[in-house]
């Protein structure tokens, strides 16, 4: 017998980091001793009182039934009481907060909330790619908005046909970005706030990466700008702040009206998160900034090992201070799926080509900062025996 996909199935392409799975596996099995730089999965161990609050939670027979749809309320109150320290802004915890299974799970979701069949979203590309499959799930059609090296890797909103404009839905973004590492100012935000409500369109606004920073400023969050919360929706996550990946912890905060639809989305796809682990999220919430300062000063050092080793081989990395990504230019003469594989080849080393994050992506190569210091380091000797 043969089973016929949905047509949403068959428009989907292959899920970037399964392929690159794939050929690692390959060279594994031939004996090859590789260091995966691929997947942005924090190898640094979430922190000590996260972990004992997990087990303590879940010894609680309460917490083994089902879980609120939108969230303990005291996760809730803890998500709105880090905004407030974090970014100075103020949420309701009762109308303006939702919990999530990890983020991507809310990116995924959202698009059912609000596209219907043949609305446009716009998408950036380079991006993660869920913001175009999510599109795709709610029958609703991506148009892609390239983020280009000479405007700051940005979206030029000008640039998009009013036509398509008219027809848009969502826009979004994400900073600090995942894979161009770069981040937006204030200023970009403000213009974008205005367009947003100039053209009825909401923003979606992925800032997943808003605590992986080695410099001395701080990224910031759209919701500070004014305006902001009339059409805007903000999705982050513990994952990446606190070491959390598998957890599958976060939140999505802003628009009253959007977080409500989200949860109306969420009440009849799935059943909450663990309250166990909600019950842990609200300690890494409430960590001294000692805590992420020390995740922070081993990326830092990593960074600086890794940009060394690319420049060394003639290669100018994007400068940035954001994410734990390395984002860099190919060497002249390559395509992005050409140089990862001599990277793989040659070095044993895993990156991501560009191009898996959308055609704007051609032309460069991410790496991931998230293994041991002394495997970057040697991943990094690999790279400068290439020259």
């Amino acid at each position: 017998m043969t089973f016929e996909p949905a047509e949403r199935i068959k428009a989907l392409p292959p899920y970037l980091f399964a392929e690159i799975d794939r050929k690692k596996q390959e060279k594994i099995d031939q004996g090859v001793d590789v260091i995966d730089l691929g997947v942005g999965d924090p190898d640094l161990p979430t922190p000590d009182p996260v972990v004992e609050a997990l087990k303590r939670a879940s010894e609680k027979p309460e917490n083994h039934r089902y879980p609120s749809y939108v969230g303990m309320r005291a996760f809730r109150e803890a998500v709105s009481s880090w905004y407030r320290r974090r970014f100075g802004v103020d949420l309701d915890p009762d109308r303006e907060v939702i919990a999530l299974i990890g983020s991507k799970e809310g990116i995924a979701h959202f698009p059912l909330a609000f596209v219907n069949p043949g609305d446009v979203v716009l998408c950036p590309d380079p991006a993660y790619p869920v913001y175009r499959i999510g599109t795709i799930f709610a029958g609703g059609q991506p148009y892609t908005v390239p983020l280009k090296e000479e405007n700051s890797f940005l979206p030029d909103l000008g640039s998009i046909p009013r036509e398509v404009v008219e027809r848009a839905k969502i826009i979004w973004i994400n900073y600090p970005n995942n894979p161009t590492t770069a981040d937006a100012t204030e200023d970009f935000y403000r213009e974008l706030v205005r367009w947003a409500k100039k053209h009825n369109i909401i923003i979606a606004s992925d800032n997943a990466y808003s605590e992986t920073y080695t410099g001395d400023r701080k990224p910031i969050s759209i919701l500070q700008i004014e305006g902001a919360k009339e059409v805007a929706i903000e999705f982050n996550s513990l994952s990446k702040t606190f070491n959390m990946t598998g957890w599958r912890i976060g939140m999505a905060v802003g628009n009253e009206e959007l977080i409500k639809a989200l949860g109306k989305v969420k009440t009849n796809i799935d059943s909450g998160q663990f309250n166990a682990v909600q019950e842990a999220g609200i300690v890494a919430l409430n960590l001294p900034e000692s805590e992420t300062d020390r995740i922070r000063a081993i990326y830092r050092e990593r960074r600086e090992v890794m940009t060394k080793a690319l420049k060394s081989i003639g290669l100018e990395p994007v400068e940035s201070d954001v994410t734990f990504y390395v984002w860099t230019r190919v060497p002249e003469g390559y395509t992005s799926a050409e140089f990862v594989e001599k990277l793989l080849d040659e070095a044993g080393v895993v990156c991501t080509p560009g191009n898996g994050f959308g055609d704007a992506g051609e032309g460069y190569f991410r790496i991931s900062l998230t293994v041991p210091t002394e495997r970057l380091v040697e991943a990094a000797r690999r790279i400068e025996n290439l020259r």
